[in-house]
């Protein structure tokens, strides 16, 4: 292939001149500028940092743009903006292990007492009860791509009973539509499934009634899965308790009531934030640099481009 220019993070620029094929002539992606289009104009391979709006806004005024590639696997924040034909592409696999690391790490430490534990350390308490374990609960995993399973097959390694749940249902795989008969039996549900028009509000308040007491929700996919007051009734009553990496809204404002909700515990969006993960996500741009180069399909990538906001990826959500 004929030489190209590919824009990638600044911080990124020295592992991918090293690792990426010689026909990529790389330029760093310009600081927040009023010319930004001017700047990334020849740019036909675009690596794409999530909190870059700047970039996302000018994406159609780019006229050399082929590819956009982002670091992380959810690509809804971008998909409205990338303009037809260009193929879109996410870090697939890169984010599996911390992931699934962060999903067990809620659960055993919603088990165990630990969070719980944590929660009101600033109180001083010394008040001891006792908990319980992972081993033999019922959890249900619902969303079964590669990060749905990383999770699922951690959870089984931990002794936990998992239930797998996807759209459609496969050997060993439950479809979504069994979920009124699964829930009543789960002591725990994680949420793994794309944040897209197809699972907004999938837990409402009918999903959450079929619970039994004292489950806990994890939810490591999108906060506009959630039905959000429907989650703090339940939070109020001291029905249910929860695990939440993600909300709705995002960033949670520090007056919101989800805060303060019992048996909730929340993290600023980090589950697959770790440092082998991006390490994981560099090599995988390497090596979509080198099939671009090459002329070889790229992984991770929109299967049928469609009209902005009507896109189609490889991710196994259903």
């Amino acid at each position: 292939m004929a030489a190209f220019t590919a824009a990638v993070p600044t911080n990124l620029l020295p592992a991918l001149c090293e690792a990426g094929p010689p026909a990529a002539r790389l330029v760093p992606v310009p600081d927040r500028t009023a010319d930004l289009a001017a700047q990334l104009a020849e740019v036909e391979f675009l690596v794409l940092e999530h909190d870059r709006d700047d970039v996302v806004s000018c994406l159609a005024q780019l006229p050399a743009l082929r590819v956009v590639q982002t670091l992380i696997l959810g690509t809804e924040w971008v998909e409205p903006f990338v303009p037809h034909g260009v193929r879109l592409c996410r870090a697939a696999g890169t984010r599996d292990v911390g992931v699934a690391e962060w999903v067990a790490a809620a659960l055993l430490g919603m088990a165990t007492g630990l969070l719980g534990a944590a929660r009101v350390q600033h109180t001083r308490p010394w008040v001891r009860s006792a908990g319980a374990e992972l081993r033999g609960q019922r959890i249900v995993v619902i969303g079964q791509g590669s990060t749905g399973r990383a999770a699922a097959d951690l959870l089984h390694g931990l002794g936990a009973e998992v239930v797998r749940v996807a759209r459609r249902p496969r050997d060993g795989v439950h479809g979504q539509a069994e979920l009124p008969a699964l829930l009543p039996g789960a002591q725990g549900v994680v949420l793994l499934v794309p944040g897209d028009e197809s699972t907004r509000g999938l837990v409402d308040a009918r999903f959450l009634a079929l619970l039994p007491d004292d489950a806990v929700l994890v939810n490591a996919a999108r906060g506009s899965v959630v039905d959000t007051p429907a989650l703090l009734g339940e939070l109020r009553a001291g029905r249910l308790r929860a695990v939440l990496d993600v909300v709705d809204p995002e960033p949670l404002p520090a007056t919101h009531p989800l805060w303060d909700a019992p048996g909730c515990v929340i993290s600023p969006h980090v589950a697959g934030a770790t440092r082998a993960g991006r390490a994981r996500a560099v090599q995988f741009v390497a090596a979509q640099l080198h099939r671009y180069a090459d002329g070889r399909p790229l992984l991770g990538q929109q299967v049928a481009a469609g009209p902005p906001g009507q896109r189609r990826d490889d991710r196994e959500q259903e």
